[in-house]
C-alpha cells in the first residue's frame, strides 16, 4: 500500500494538544480515514515504562543526559513497533510529541545543545521525520495556568521544573521552528479548545488533501 502521512503535535507543557489531537482523530475515524493516534513518550508497551520512569516525580536526580537518552530509546521502540508498520500500511499517523520536543527540552531548556540532541535522535529515528508538524504555540505562563486550573492532570517531573525552565522550552521551540519552517507550522493555542481544534482541523485536513 501507499505509504501514509506522519503528522506530529508539539507545544510547551499546558498547551491543550491531547485534547486537541483526540477530537481530529475521531473527525477522521467517522470520515473512514484510516488513522493511528498515539503518543511520545509511550505509545507502545516498552515505552511506555520508560515514560513512567522518566516523568516520576520522584526521580529528581535525574541527570539531563540520561533523560535525553531515555527519550530516545523510547521513541525507537514506538517507530519500530508501531509508527513504521502504521505508515507502510497507509495510515495517518497522529503523534502527540515527536523529535521536536527533545531538540526543545533537553536540547535547548537543559543546556545540552540542539545540535548533540538531534544527532541522538537521528540514530533513533534512522531518517524517519515527520511528514508536518503543528506547533501549539501558547505562552509558558498560560500553558502552566491551565495545569494548575485542571483537576483532570496530576502534575509530572516536567511540569514542576521552574518557569525559567519552561520559558527556555518555548525559546527552543523557536529556534527548532527556525530549523524546519517549511515543515513546522505554527497555531495559536491561547484561545478557546473549540477555536484550537477548528484550526488545526482545517491544518491537518490540508495535509491530508
Amino acid at each position: 500500500m501507499a505509504k501514509g502521512i506522519f503528522i506530529t503535535f508539539e507545544g510547551p507543557e499546558g498547551a491543550g494538544k491531547t485534547t486537541v489531537i483526540k477530537e481530529v482523530y475521531n473527525r477522521l475515524q467517522q470520515q473512514g480515514k484510516y488513522s493511528v493516534l498515539t503518543r511520545e513518550p509511550g505509545g507502545i508497551r516498552i515505552a511506555e515504562k520508560i515514560r513512567t520512569i522518566i516523568l516520576d516525580n520522584d526521580h529528581e536526580e535525574m541527570d539531563g543526559r540520561t533523560e535525553a537518552l531515555l527519550y530516545a530509546a523510547a521513541r525507537r521502540q514506538h517507530l519500530t513497533e508501531k509508527v513504521v508498520p502504521a505508515l507502510e500500511d497507509g495510515a495517518i499517523v497522529l503523534c502527540d510529541r515527536f523529535v521536536d520536543s527533545s531538540l526543545a527540552y533537553q536540547g535547548y531548556a537543559r543546556g545540552l545543545g540542539i545540535d548533540e540532541v538531534l544527532s541522538i535522535n537521528e540514530f533513533a529515528i534512522d531518517g524517519l521525520m515527520p511528514d508536518h508538524t503543528i506547533y501549539f504555540d501558547i505562552s509558558p505562563e498560560a500553558g502552566l495556568a491551565r495545569i494548575a486550573a485542571s483537576g483532570e492532570r496530576e502534575q509530572n517531573r516536567l511540569d514542576n521544573e521552574t518557569l525559567q525552565f519552561h520559558k527556555d522550552v518555548a525559546e527552543g521551540y523557536r529556534l527548532v521552528q527556525k530549523m524546519f519552517p517549511k515543515r513546522i507550522q505554527p497555531i495559536d493555542a491561547g484561545g478557546s479548545v473549540e477555536e484550537v481544534t477548528e484550526t488545526v482541523w482545517k491544518t491537518v485536513a490540508s495535509f491530508i488533501s
